[in-house]
């Protein structure tokens, strides 16, 4: 696949093959990303806490929560569709700076794409309730949550699209549960001089 159709196609899943687990070798690349991911100052303040068990899956799914701009009914994964794996992205109270969240999204970034290269797809998620998840993965106090990632091989299709004339730039899903993401044109968001 070249660049461009990888980065068409790693687009943000929320409905995977719960029964298809993550291999290993697959994660094992995913840290790999996370590690040579580029920090502010170099000072790597990130760390993680990897979450594979089905049992601590299905206690941390109650409190995430999922596609914003449609109703949970609608929006939340249903039973045999929740991820198979998450990660917490991590960092030391005392050690969070003002370019925390610039550390945390190059990281994710690379997460999310050395996962989608093995064909596992993500969603990041900021809306969580952190103090359940804390209690749940019993994560030291001293540290904070700063996102959590959802993961697993995709069971539906996410598709970018043009806006319709209307401008709106909501994501919406049809019957089989497909995702279709409004993305701005170019001229919009670039002007070279």
């Amino acid at each position: 696949m070249d660049l461009m159709e990888f980065l068409k196609t790693k687009r943000t899943y929320r409905r995977f093959e719960q029964n298809r687990p993550i291999s290993d070798e697959v994660l094992a690349d995913m840290m790999e990303a996370a590690r040579l991911s580029s920090s502010a100052g170099n000072q790597q303040p990130l760390r993680y806490l990897v979450v594979r068990s089905k049992k601590l899956n299905e206690q941390v799914f109650p409190f995430t929560y999922w596609a914003a701009a449609l109703t949970d009914e609608i929006g939340r994964p249903k039973e045999g569709r929740h991820p198979v794996m998450y990660w917490a992205v991590l960092c030391e109270k005392d050690s969070k700076n003002s370019s925390i969240g610039v550390d945390a999204g190059l990281a994710m970034g690379n997460i999310i794409d050395a996962a989608w290269y093995h064909g596992v797809g993500s969603c990041m998620m900021g809306n969580i309730n952190r103090d359940k998840i804390r209690e749940i993965l019993q994560i030291d106090p001293s540290m904070e949550i700063l996102y959590m990632i959802a993961f697993g091989y995709p069971a539906h299709e996410s598709t970018v699209i043009s806006p319709d004339a209307s401008g709106k730039l909501a994501y919406h899903m049809d019957e089989q549960e497909n995702f279709y993401v409004p993305k701005r044109e170019l001229r919009e968001l670039f002007e070279v001089r």
